[in-house]
């Protein structure tokens, strides 16, 4: 009977050890609309976290520990992500790879920065983000300020004397955009022909192509997402407009061309390098093509957001919010987007667009420096 008490005691603090080992991995969190009209960007963020996560992990974890991965829903919705924000912050989780719409970062970093969670947003690229003197946020990608510059130029040397419009969803991410490329259009003495807005979640634009009809629209810049942009090239096509239609990051998924079918062919938008063709991309690459997943668009750059986090915390040996940013902002790190540094206010120092351009067949290339 001794025995048997000392068999179950054993027993019983095997499992005690067990769970208190499991109990002490460190949970990050990834967030982003894993619902909703920009699900496709949810899900690359979702990807990217999941294969670093089990990365790491296969490499031993970080001070001694595994990490968990938590996946947030916030649908882009700006109240829901200020709510995850709170929950993620409340559950003591020291650091979210997050969020993808600007309306939906900015916010929650507030609730962050009060709760002590650091956030590296892979693609959020509305200025404000970074401008606000937060001490918690960094993102990997670029900012609205410079791949407007870059959508700027563009028209500048292919559409100089033609006829330009202007639309903006009135989104954070959108009406930034669209401000940012219309600065730098004007700046250069270019003036655009029609400036127009229409609310995110529109599904019928005719009024609005009609105009573009009516005055004779070359090329319609879209600061919007990758739904009501498809719709929009649509219809002008339904319309017999064959105006190029020209947007931003947010159209880098397939999901735009199962939206357009073939009258995808020719439009343009704003993206960094392809991350998929980086050498320190390659290995990676692989073992998203080994499930059958398509590493585009923010994949990667959430890769990046997660390795950023997990060198810097196994460097400052703690997952301490403000030691982790701290060392993030002092150094230089290995990415499979290449070496990555931060600037004081968390964006990265060095940082290039360029224009893609869909085909009919659904696929997407950078153009050459001339514009074809």
């Amino acid at each position: 009977m001794k025995s048997l008490k000392l068999f179950g005691l054993a027993l019983g603090a095997t499992f005690a050890l067990s769970a208190s080992a499991f109990a002490q991995d460190i949970t990050v969190a990834v967030a982003g609309p894993m619902t909703g009209s920009e699900s496709a960007f949810g899900r690359q963020l979702k990807n990217g976290a999941e294969q670093a996560v089990a990365d790491i992990n296969a490499a031993g974890g970080i001070l001694g520990k595994k990490l968990a991965l938590e996946t947030d829903d916030d649908a882009c919705d700006p109240k829901q992500a200020r709510s995850i924000a709170e929950k993620i912050a409340s559950s003591k989780i020291p650091f979210v790879a997050g969020h993808f719409c600007s309306s939906s970062s900015i916010p929650a970093s507030e609730a962050y920065a009060d709760g002590n969670v650091l956030q590296i947003t892979p693609a959020s690229t509305n200025p404000l983000f970074t401008e606000r003197k937060l001490w918690n946020v960094a993102r990997v990608c670029g900012r609205d300020d410079q791949q407007g510059v870059v959508a700027a130029d563009y028209i500048l040397k292919n559409y100089k004397g033609k006829n330009v419009a202007i639309l903006n969803d009135k989104t954070t991410y959108g009406k930034g955009l669209a401000d940012e490329t219309k600065k730098a259009l004007n700046k250069a003495g270019f003036q655009e022909k029609m400036f127009e807005s229409y609310n995110k979640g529109d599904k019928d634009f005719n009024s609005i192509v009609s105009r573009l009809k009516r005055d004779n629209i070359d090329l319609v810049y879209v600061g919007g997402y990758h739904q009501e942009a498809g719709l929009i090239l649509r219809q002008m096509r339904d319309q017999g407009l064959q105006t190029v239609l020209m947007a931003g990051d947010a159209m880098n998924d397939k999901e735009f061309a199962s939206i357009t079918g073939p009258a995808a062919e020719g439009t343009l938008f704003t993206f960094g390098p392809d991350p998929r063709n980086k050498p320190t991309a390659k290995a990676i690459v692989e073992k998203f093509k080994a499930k059958n997943i398509d590493p585009e668009g923010y994949t990667l750059y959430t890769y990046a957001a997660m390795q950023v986090w997990s060198q810097a915390a196994a460097k400052a040996g703690t997952t301490d919010a403000k030691k982790v940013m701290d060392t993030i902002k002092a150094g230089e790190w290995d990415t499979v987007l290449g070496k990555m540094a931060f600037d004081a206010k968390g964006d990265i120092k060095a940082i290039d667009y360029v224009v893609y351009k869909w085909d009919a067949k659904g696929n997407y290339a950078e153009v050459n420096q001339k514009g074809s």
